[in-house]
């Protein structure tokens, strides 16, 4: 055991370096509340420039702190773990201060419900991601998800052809990062056939001339509830 404890120290001297910078230590706390962020929110966050900013994110990343996330022509970063947010977290109790919080900006209509090219976004979208996860219809095997058992039968029971959905030629089910809320809603044929079948159900409606969807209370409940566990 004792040839091992000097790189366990380096290891840990390694990570406190990284932390302990100032910037550094103000990008992690900003993402402790499991939203993601883009570089550019983070340098200003951070108080600095944006050349400095993507030092300190190669940094943090080369550590094992941050992950990376390309969508489109962004790049979003957020915590490379639980772990990761755990370790903070424990940190800034020993500190005394606390994180700061995610402020959206994006219009209330828009971030409630909308369409992300051919399924649901915003935060309806990303609750009833959660569901599927929380409740085990839905698991991730790293760069896409596939449907449980019990997923598979409840998507069927609904009306939804999984295997229909997974002969296209395109990926089946996949996190997409919703850029509201920065937290991902469910995407692929999977989330498409979601969107469809909400729109059939009257669950939601299409906004003319608009990416907005609208969702009564009533809905909204109907949407969440017709994809829980029975």
């Amino acid at each position: 055991m004792d040839d091992k404890l000097p790189s366990a120290d380096m290891g840990l001297a390694q990570l406190a370096g990284a932390i302990a910078e100032p910037a550094r230590a103000r990008m992690l706390c900003s993402l402790l509340d499991g939203h993601a962020r883009t570089a550019t929110e983070l340098a200003t966050l951070a108080e600095v420039g944006a050349s400095t900013a993507s030092a300190h994110l190669s940094r943090l990343r080369e550590d094992g702190l941050l992950s990376m996330l390309a969508q489109g022509k962004h790049r979003y970063y957020r915590l490379a773990s639980m772990e990761v947010g755990h370790a903070l977290e424990a940190l800034l109790v020993v500190a005394g201060v606390a994180a700061t919080p995610f402020t959206p900006t994006t219009p209330d209509r828009l971030r409630h419900a909308r369409t992300c090219y051919d399924h649901m976004a915003g935060t309806v979208a990303v609750a009833l991601h959660d569901q599927l996860h929380a409740q085990g219809w839905l698991l991730d095997d790293g760069a896409e998800y596939r449907l449980s058992e019990a997923g598979t039968a409840g998507m069927a029971a609904l009306g939804i052809d999984v295997p229909q959905l997974q002969r296209q030629r395109r990926r089946f089910a996949c996190a997409c990062l919703d850029w509201s809320e920065r937290r991902a809603h469910l995407g692929g044929a999977l989330g498409a056939a979601v969107l469809q079948l909400a729109l059939r159900q009257g669950w939601a409606e299409r906004e003319f001339d608009s990416r907005a969807l609208r969702l009564t209370p009533s809905g909204e409940r109907r949407l969440l509830a017709a994809f829980a566990c029975r």
